[in-house]
């Protein structure tokens, strides 16, 4: 079943100058941006050439697409795809039979690049793609021999996701598209053969605009959550067998309220399992009657984290199989019998790895299971209910020895102002026989909305390698810790969130892992804007900085995202800064790093995808054309088939070059 997640990314959009600015670029250029602030091949090889030497790895092992990967059960258990990488670097979607092990290929990766896959019915594949990293995403559906390949969203300009599978009638499929009003989202049925496509509501309220629908199985529109007053969430419903909605509740935007699924176990229809801290710190699951707007019973909570995931079993009554939460790792805890003797057997054959189910067969008999921890990127297995047994369908990674991995400890400290922080940080073989080694300090992006993890992380794996420790904080506003410490961060974007970091550089100096005058900061996103800001602020700690897609200027950021994050303003606002108000907005400029070219005194890198529509070019431009101008050497690298990031291998493998070449010649 394909992996898809609706992902509501509050931006905003401002300054009239910076959109006339852009204009000029594209209209005296082919190319987006400035062309001519990109370093020439011939620089970016020297950097390349800094970082090569008798390493038992090399970049490729860590960034070439797995020859197999991307594994996925069909829903009767007579197939498995997955995507298979050729000699070129593509990845392409293939059928094997596993009666007789016949492949079939499904889907060809041609020019760009296949996001996700998944099985609609057992003889027919959707997948996702955009145009060079745009974010405009079309949904195709294929059959498995590759015959009938169709885009079920051919609109210029428009970006289509999931939204509900209908186990029903699963040629039919719900997605959410910005068809007819770029600012917002509408449903839409799409019969996956023909392509024939039906609105099934008007989004009308452009003041209160709905950003969230929730249907049934069966394809029934049951509620939907609205945006009021800029800054607070309705939640509407219809209970079954009346006509209209009703409000059921009003909260502040970060409060969650979040129907996972209904209860279709129970008699009353108008049951479902709802995921929400809107009278709590931490999310909780509760069975909650929708009719009479009240909560039955708790199912799942924790003291310290938020809980995400229930799942369950469309086979067995719909009874619940397991509930999740992501602690320092993530947790499953099993709850029916059948999924208790799966988890055994599980955890005996697994123990120290952690395993999670990816897939499964509609008479859930067969499960497809992913294997992995901190130093093995990870297997696919297929477990056998009859047997008990998993076995092992690929490794993805084999060339990556396991015992040549470094290890990620996770860890937790306290800020300067009393606030419990989590991270992690991974070591290499130098720190853990006792010394101090060079470390790069690695903010995740968002700065909401997200986390950093335990597990394989390739990046910190290829570090390691190379002696550097790799230091990654959960700082305040990360997911998962509770409404209270994602407030925290609000409006401390380039403020007490990069106190969070230095306060994690010290706690790990003084465990005595981190050579202090070696020091480095790299992120993507808000992880490069932070890498600008700390260079900026704690120029006598980090000692060069890789900033990823990163911001530059608050303002400028603001005024490059497309039209469908407009109606969420305000609710950025408190992320960030309201530019409207003439303190918050001193307050942006203080903390944006293109007022401050000044004091970056340590090497930079900057790194861009030309077709980025979240960090739009011009954010690296400025930020490279002032430090030139200013006599600094910024090596700038552009790949201008990428979005928001690189997902081409090609692209990936020749940034972690040039990236661990200039570590080599400002870490060591």
């Amino acid at each position: 079943m394909m992996k898809t997640r609706i992902e509501i990314i509050l931006l905003l959009t401002l300054s009239m100058h910076t959109t006339m600015t852009r204009t000029t670029h594209a209209q005296t250029n082919a190319l987006p941006g400035n062309p001519t602030l990109v370093s020439s091949e011939k620089d970016l090889q020297k950097l390349i050439d800094a970082g090569a030497g008798d390493y038992k790895y090399q970049v490729e092992d860590y960034f070439s697409n797995p020859i197999s990967s991307d594994f996925e059960l069909s829903p009767n258990g007579r197939y498995l795809s997955f995507k298979e990488r050729d000699d070129k670097g593509k990845s392409h979607v293939m059928i094997k039979e596993l009666s007789t092990g016949k492949i079939t290929p499904a889907i060809e990766e041609k020019e760009n690049v296949i996001i996700g896959y998944g099985w609609a019915t057992d003889t027919r594949l959707l997948y996702l793609m955009d145009k060079a990293g745009n974010e405009n995403y079309h949904l195709y559906a294929v059959d498995i021999d590759g015959a009938n390949n169709r885009d079920l969203t051919p609109y210029e300009g428009v970006r289509a996701s999931i939204l509900e599978r209908l186990p029903e009638n699963p040629e039919s499929i719900i997605l959410l598209m910005n068809k007819d009003n770029k600012l917002y989202f509408e449903p839409y049925r799409v019969n996956i053969i023909t392509g024939e496509s039906t609105k099934l509501y008007d989004n009308a309220d452009p003041k209160n605009p709905i950003n969230d629908f929730k249907f049934d199985k069966d394809g029934n529109l049951r509620g939907f959550t609205q945006i009021f007053n800029g800054k607070e969430v309705q939640y509407f419903y219809r209970p079954v067998g009346t006509v209209g909605f009703k409000l059921l509740n009003t909260a502040s935007w970060y409060r969650k309220f979040t129907v996972l699924a209904f209860n279709y176990a129970s008699k009353n229809p108008d049951d479902a399992y709802v995921l929400t801290n809107v009278d709590s710190d931490k999310a909780r699951i509760v069975l909650f009657d929708m009719r009479k707007n009240k909560v039955i019973k708790e199912i799942f909570s924790n003291k310290d984290y938020d809980v995400s995931e229930i799942s369950l079993s469309g086979e067995r009554n719909w009874e619940i199989d397991y509930l999740t939460y992501e602690g320092e790792k993530r947790i499953i805890k099993p709850v029916s019998r059948h999924f208790k003797t799966i988890y055994k057997n599980l955890e005996k054959q697994f123990r120290g790895y952690e395993f999670q189910i990816t897939g499964k067969t509609n008479d859930e008999k067969q499960y497809l299971v992913k294997v992995s921890s901190d130093r093995l990127f990870g297997g696919f297995y297929r477990y056998d209910t009859r047997t008990g047994k998993a076995i092992l369908l690929h490794d993805l990674m084999p060339q990556l020895k396991e015992e040549d991995m470094a290890v990620m400890r996770p860890i937790t400290f306290t800020s300067r102002d009393g606030l419990t922080l989590h991270g992690y940080i991974t070591l290499p073989k130098e720190a853990l026989n006792g010394g101090k080694v060079p470390t790069i300090v690695n903010p995740h992006g968002g700065p909401h909305n997200t986390r950093d993890s335990w597990g394989f992380n390739r990046e910190a794996q290829l570090f390691a390698s190379r002696g550097y420790a790799t230091l990654q904080i959960n700082f305040r506003i990360s997911n998962g810790y509770g409404a209270g410490f994602y407030k925290a961060g609000f409006k401390q974007a380039g403020r007490k969130i990069m106190d969070d970091l230095e306060d994690g550089v010290q706690y790990s100096i003084a465990q005595g892992w981190v050579d202090p005058d070696k020091i480095g900061i790299y992120g993507g996103s808000h992880g490069g804007y932070a890498t600008l800001m700390g260079l900026i602020k704690s120029p006598n700690l980090y000692k060069a900085g890789v900033d990823y897609v990163g911001i530059s200027n608050i303002a400028t950021f603001f005024d490059g995202f497309p039209e469908y994050w407009k109606i969420l303003k305000e609710m950025v606002e408190d992320v960030w800064y309201d530019l409207d108000d003439p303190k918050e907005a001193q307050i942006a400029k203080d903390v944006s790093p293109i007022f401050h070219v000044d004091e970056i005194k340590s090497p930079l890198f900057v790194v861009q995808g030309g077709n980025d529509p979240r960090v739009n070019i011009l954010e690296s431009d400025q930020i490279v054309e002032a430090l030139r101008k200013r006599g600094v050497d910024v090596p700038y690298m552009v790949k201008y088939d990428e979005g928001h990031g690189f997902l081409r291998e090609e692209n990936q493998i020749v940034f972690y070059k040039a990236m661990v070449g200039f570590w080599g010649l400002h870490l060591r």
